[in-house]
């Protein structure tokens, strides 16, 4: 089967740009996080694509936003240290709104470091900690080789399958090509959430769901049809449409 085609998105604003772009009365629809970090524009673009024109859809960081949506979602490209220091900035106001989003079950869908941020901490940024939501931590991918004997590169970067598995089902297409950047990996020590596991020189947990919340390691907005479809399931699942 061909793989296609990487979908190219603008560059995230830098944290210092305003991010809030909705209706300063509005406290619902969904949000997508904007702790300077991710390939915002294009996130957006793919929610509104996948979601439709009548879910209103903001950019944001102000914790009582986060705290108060009707789903988050939270996208992340770079570094875990970066990211964990952005979140807790302000007292981590923004911290702990996305811990009271999470606990109330709400509708979250987390890119990339969305997903690796979930956990306590990271082995690229020792002393730096995640939000804590799932036990467990995040590894650099060690390598190896390939089902032909070739050594595979790292970071892992392009096209992969993710094998569906428990949760998963729910949400993501079995063996369906997504799009993949990173050097590091979670490690969940709840062996039931994790929902998808990828090849690339060693199996690595590609996905993680429990109840409304789902994390993925590779990029639905770079994933074409297949990450359209998942970002709609995703929303059917947890209620954001019907």
């Amino acid at each position: 089967m061909p793989r296609p085609r990487a979908a190219r998105g603008r560059a995230g604003r830098g944290h210092d740009a305003p991010v809030d772009e909705g209706d300063p009365d509005l406290v619902s629809g969904v949000v997508v996080v904007d702790v300077g970090v991710g390939n915002l524009h294009s996130v957006q673009r793919a929610l509104q694509a996948a979601l439709g024109e009548g879910v209103v859809i903001t950019r944001s960081d102000d914790a009582a936003r986060v705290r108060d949506a009707d789903a988050v979602v939270f996208p992340g490209q770079g570094a875990f240290g970066d990211c964990a220091l952005a979140l807790h900035r302000h007292g981590a106001a923004l911290t702990r709104a996305l811990a009271d989003h999470l606990a109330a079950d709400r509708p979250y869908l987390g890119i990339c470091l969305g997903l690796q941020v979930l956990f306590e901490g990271s082995e690229e940024a020792p002393g730096r900690a995640g939000l804590g939501i799932l036990p467990g931590e995040v590894l650099r991918l060690r390598g190896g080789t390939d089902a032909a004997g070739e050594r595979v590169k790292i970071p892992h970067m392009g096209w992969n399958t993710a094998r569906v598995q428990g949760e998963g089902a729910r949400f993501l297409p079995d063996g369906g090509w997504f799009y993949f950047v990173h050097s590091f990996a979670v490690r969940p020590r709840d062996p039931a959430v994790v929902a998808a596991v990828t090849d690339h020189g060693e199996e690595f947990c590609s996905a993680v769901a429990r109840g409304r919340m789902l994390g993925v390691q590779f990029h639905p907005e770079k994933s074409q049809r297949e990450g359209l479809a998942l970002i709609a399931r995703w929303a059917r699942e947890t209620g954001v449409t019907t």
